[in-house]
């Protein structure tokens, strides 16, 4: 029989590493991991978790009744009620709790136990601790706070929850993402990834886990010994098939009895992409919508008089700034004219079914499509105050024209924000529109507190992505329901891994595990089944 590792997936968020790995599959159908345990503590991410491992119950797919309510537009059933057995499973998977909570740590601890006497060493950890402290964004923020003292900051070292459960399961191997900003963070002097690292490499005693980058910068082929650089943890989401320039550390380990079987660590690497995703290859298709009005009337008549005005405020602008005859005056002025001849009304949400590029690659529009899934999930603007209308506008015009967004020296006077730094250089990309012909910028949480930082690449839309626009280029399948408020699940959506990237990583990883013949008393049966890869990776 073919290994089934037991996967644990602490801080899950929504779930997108466990929908990484859940999705691998070897060319007999068997699967070589299955989520025995996920722990999130936010309501409305645990919800999407809960009802995501409630749908992999179903070894033949998801129990019709999904769809049926989904194209239907209706609520989803009483799973409860309707599959028992099924939903009790998922209640047990997935966890509401806090991690450094007492409590919460009791209940993980048995769990682990369970988990661990069960399935022996075929056990995998993944999971990535909170970042708010790692990030770049989260520190200067920090510098602001009067008396902020980083040693007292809890959040730099939710890692050591990581760590007790990683000591007490002792995988075959885990995975560990975090945000690129840790690679400089610091504490007491000391950098918080070599603590991190120590730590990890550690576990369970002195070099018990050899730590493996899957996109190293340097050799295509690591040893054992070889001296590897915290850099060389970093991986660019962009080259292996994300249309996301994401770049996250993350951190592979094997313990040191299953590295020491392996002949080659490089075969752990995810190899770059054979073709790029780009932003228009997965927002192609997706149903046009208008932008909200926050203030006043709103509805398609008045968002039309509105954006008719700050378009024309723009191409005048222009023109005065530029000439008349100047690129970007001229483009806003065929704009401007295409806007007002456009037939129709655009609303602000559609459930129609959502398309995508015909040229995008073919490994990601399968990820992505479902062919019953008849309508968009997920798909509604916000609302934006008129005087950002005309911003976002000039913003995505200008991404269409220079292949980039434009910084705030760029913008015509009367464009300007009234804020007091807006000429310092300290916002000078406050408002930045995702280019069509490239990846995104990093998809982060932020999104869901103001879309000035996600404006959409059409410029006659006006407005900022949506969460199912975020979520495709974080690679989140079309079938993916966001639950909570819009809020809550733009949250969801930012705080993931893209799981199409945690997919590959489960592939090599499983490839790995199974090339190395257990060692005497560990684990199962060594077995020659090959891995289903995604074809175009």
């Amino acid at each position: 029989m073919s290994r089934t590792f037991q996967v644990v997936d602490l801080f899950a968020g929504p779930g997108g590493l466990a929908e990484g790995f859940s999705a691998c599959s070897r060319a007999d159908g068997s699967r070589p991991f299955r989520i025995a345990l996920s722990v999130e503590k936010e309501a409305s991410a645990h919800s999407t978790l809960r009802l995501r491992a409630f749908l992999r119950q179903f070894e033949g797919g998801f129990p019709p009744e999904y769809h049926e309510a989904l194209n239907a537009n209706r609520s989803l059933p009483e799973w409860s009620e309707l599959y028992p057995d099924e939903w009790e499973a998922a209640e047990e998977e997935a966890l509401r709790l806090e991690l450094g909570v007492p409590a919460a740590n009791a209940v993980i601890a048995s769990r682990i136990a369970a988990i661990r006497k069960a399935a022996g060493d075929d056990t995998i950890l993944i999971g990535g601790p909170p970042c708010q402290a790692y990030s770049l964004v989260g520190r200067a923020r920090n510098r602001g706070i009067e008396d902020y003292r980083a040693e007292e900051d809890g959040r730099h070292f939710l890692y050591r929850e990581y760590i007790s459960v990683l000591r007490r399961l002792q995988p075959a191997a885990f995975v560990m993402e975090n945000v690129k900003g840790i690679l400089s963070s610091s504490v007491e002097g000391q950098l918080v990834f070599e603590r991190i690292l120590a730590d990890l490499r550690n576990c369970g005693g002195k070099d018990n886990y050899v730590l493996v980058p899957v996109a190293p910068s340097g050799s295509d082929q690591l040893d054992l010994d070889d001296h590897v650089r915290p850099k060389d943890f970093v991986v660019r989401s962009e080259l292996h098939g994300i249309p996301q320039a994401r770049h996250r550390v993350i951190i592979v380990g094997l313990r040191r009895d299953v590295a020491g079987r392996q002949p080659k660590l490089g075969q752990l690497h995810v190899v770059d992409s054979r073709s790029q995703a780009l932003t228009r290859h997965v927002l192609e298709g997706m149903p046009a919508l208008r932008s909200g009005l926050s203030d006043g009337e709103d509805d398609s008549a008045a968002w039309r008089r509105t954006v008719s005005a700050a378009m024309k405020g723009v191409a005048d602008a222009l023109s005065k700034q530029n000439g008349s005859k100047s690129d970007l005056a001229v483009t806003a002025r065929k704009a401007l004219a295409e806007f007002r001849a456009s037939p129709g009304d655009l609303e602000r949400d559609s459930t129609s079914r959502a398309g995508i590029a015909k040229d995008c690659p073919a490994a990601l529009s399968k990820w992505l499509t479902d062919p019953r899934l008849k309508v968009t999930l997920n798909h509604e603007s916000r609302g934006h105050m008129a005087t950002d209308l005309g911003r976002y506008f000039y913003c995505a015009l200008f991404a269409s024209l220079r292949g980039r967004s434009p910084k705030a020296d760029e913008f015509p006077e009367q464009l300007a924000p009234d804020h007091a730094n807006w000429r310092s250089g300290k916002f000078a990309d406050r408002f930045r529109a995702q280019h069509s012909g490239a990846p995104s910028t990093t998809v982060t949480s932020h999104i869901s507190k103001d879309g000035h930082y996600f404006i959409h690449p059409d410029p006659l839309q006006c407005r900022s992505l949506t969460v199912r626009e975020a979520a495709r280029l974080q690679t989140f399948p079309d079938n993916y329901l966001f639950l909570g408020n819009r809020t809550q699940q733009y949250v969801q959506v930012g705080n993931a891994v893209p799981p199409l990237l945690a997919h590959q990583i489960a592939l090599v990883l499983a490839s790995a595990l199974e090339t190395a013949a257990p060692a005497k008393g560990r684990g199962g049966k060594r077995v020659k089944a090959g891995l289903s890869a995604t074809a175009a990776f």
